[in-house]
């Protein structure tokens, strides 16, 4: 089974796959994290973000990995032997991913490598999973939150990590995020016409977790 999980920025749906996944005994694939990788990666060699030719060359030769450690559901992520699991967290990062994620043939890439990750039975979390990557997933949940929420939500993740950051900058941040990414030419954020939509604003995970098992159970039914 293929759980699709879709929707914008801190919406919850890291946390809310990692659950869905461990409770189901599936594997869990954010393929966020593999733009955010490619993302690190570009910054580290100092290439142009808005340079495609030269992003598009990157994706096809850097080697992006997961790999689960023998006790626990998350996965690390390596890029070319290098653990950027944490690096690909920062705030540079973060301001970053949409320019370069908005690229059509470095999605054509990231996608044909999310397929392959995914090929049975995984929670999916993203932007296009349910529209794009996986549109015939049997579960397709569509989370979203208002983005003041989402600011808070980011604002408190980044300061855990030991980042000092201004919400209204944060919040600034997902809006245009936001922009970006549900109005590029190639895979928008979108909900697909037959997700399960999940407002997330005023819900904790273990509601949200719920709610979307009750929905799996509802679909064998």
């Amino acid at each position: 089974m293929i759980i699709a999980i879709d929707g914008p920025a801190a919406s919850g749906k890291s946390s809310v796959a990692k659950r869905i996944a461990q409770k189901l005994g599936l594997r869990y694939i954010d393929t966020g994290a593999m733009y955010r990788a490619l993302t690190w990666k570009a910054l580290q060699e100092r290439i142009d973000i808005f340079d495609e030719e030269a992003l598009v060359a990157l994706a096809k030769q850097v080697k992006i990995r997961f790999v689960r450690p023998k006790e626990g559901i998350e996965e690390r992520i390596f890029v070319d032997d290098i653990d950027v699991t944490e690096g690909i967290r920062s705030p540079k990062v973060g301001g970053a991913v949409s320019i370069v994620s908005r690229v059509p043939e470095v999605r054509r890439v990231m996608v044909e490598e999310q397929r392959a990750l995914a090929i049975k039975d995984a929670v999916v979390e993203g932007r296009d999973i349910g529209t794009v990557v996986f549109p015939d997933a049997e579960v397709k949940i569509f989370l979203t939150a208002f983005p003041s929420e989402r600011a808070r939500r980011r604002k408190r993740e980044l300061e855990e990590k030991g980042h000092k950051v201004d919400i209204t900058l944060v919040e600034r941040e997902i809006i245009t995020r936001d922009k970006i990414d549900s109005t590029r030419s190639a895979s928008p954020l979108s909900k697909a016409p037959d997700a399960l939509l999940i407002d997330t604003t005023e819900k904790s995970i273990d509601q949200v977790v719920d709610e979307i098992l009750g929905y799996i159970e509802g679909e064998k039914k």
